[in-house]
């Protein structure tokens, strides 16, 4: 998909793999040799060699084959895949669903009393302190001057994220 126009573009990309940047390694890295002389060294056929130069997509082993032939990861070709986080409660019951020992309504049951055993007894993750000071010279300061620089340096981080996440800073 175009994210310009909103057209579908196959040529460049197809489920990911960028198919353009693949031709141009391909016509680069061919240089002044023939199609068929490429096509040849690279293990594929002239046609095959030929329409993935123009942008098609190619089968698996000529892929390889290709990615071989240019020296590079077949990986470098497709698009990052943004992974969805899975929360240890979910697979910790999606691997009892997966249990073949366990009947679905059994496996239905227990996952029932692990996730409301799990929001019971689940804590919000402790925020991480992001003010730290370390003071060489606490162990000579008059009782008390510790913790109150504690504080002080507290309210001023407290200030600090609220002017951050209000665009100020």
């Amino acid at each position: 998909m175009d994210n310009v126009t909103g057209a579908s573009d196959t040529s460049a990309s197809v489920e990911g793999l960028d198919l353009t940047r693949l031709g141009e390694m391909l016509r680069e890295r061919r240089g002044k040799l023939s199609l068929r002389q490429a096509a040849a060294e690279a293990g594929v056929s002239f046609s095959t060699f030929t329409r993935v130069e123009a942008g098609a997509q190619p089968d698996l082993t000529s892929f390889t084959l290709l990615c071989a032939w240019l020296g590079v990861s077949p990986g470098q070709f497709f698009a990052p895949v943004t992974e969805r986080q899975v929360a240890p409660i979910d697979e910790a019951i999606a691997h009892l669903a997966a249990d073949p020992r366990l009947a679905p309504d059994a496996a239905s049951k227990i996952a029932d009393v692990l996730r409301n055993m799990y929001d019971v007894l689940a804590k919000a993750p402790a925020q991480q302190q992001v003010v730290a000071c370390h003071l060489r010279a606490a162990s000579v300061l008059r009782p008390g001057v510790p913790h109150r620089l504690n504080s002080l340096l507290g309210e001023m981080h407290e200030k600090l994220a609220a002017r951050v996440a209000g665009g100020e800073l």
